[in-house]
């Protein structure tokens, strides 16, 4: 399963420092969860949807209810809350594992269906909310390559395309 989570951060003086925690923190904090299999973290390059976006690979959704996610996965995010808005995530069926997205390429999200995908020749991935639905009940993936990636002007509403953070990343 997947679980998405997104977000934007509105503190500008402080984002390099909340990236670094994100990053460098939370995200093996997550992946020393059992159940956690793969972690990145992406920024939005289209506007009108959350800057920021994880995706996030993992058995179900007893992983997200249980202790060991409380204990060690959940991160101290008091500090950064106040600046932490238009907050999602959700808990989707589809893909078993995210896909990894390397430098190189770029990742692409849509609300609206896949038939945007299809029109730029790439292949969507199908996901259903299935838990935690504070994000759109359904999503599709694809991942493309940097070279060819669209103009925002050119995706309609729904639709967004994201650049890595982060390098795929697995359990140590």
């Amino acid at each position: 399963m997947i679980y998405a989570v997104e977000c934007t951060f509105t503190d500008a003086d402080s984002e390099a420092e909340w990236n670094d925690f994100y990053s460098l923190d939370k995200l093996p904090a997550l992946l020393s969860v059992r159940g956690f299999h793969t972690s990145q973290r992406f920024r939005a390059l289209s506007r009108g949807c959350p800057v920021y976006l994880a995706l996030h690979s993992i058995d179900g959704p007893e992983v997200l209810s249980g202790d060991e996610y409380r204990q060690k996965g959940g991160g101290n995010f008091a500090r950064w809350q106040p600046c932490i808005t238009d907050w999602h995530r959700g808990l989707y069926s589809g893909l078993e594992r995210a896909p990894a997205i390397a430098d190189g390429d770029y990742l692409a999200s849509s609300t609206i269906g896949p038939e945007p995908f299809r029109a730029l020749g790439l292949v969507p991935a199908a996901l259903r909310a299935v838990a935690l639905a504070t994000g759109p009940g359904f999503r599709w993936l694809a991942k493309g390559e940097r070279a060819a990636l669209p103009e925002s002007t050119q995706l309609p509403d729904g639709v967004s395309v994201y650049l890595p953070i982060t390098a795929p990343l697995t359990p140590q």
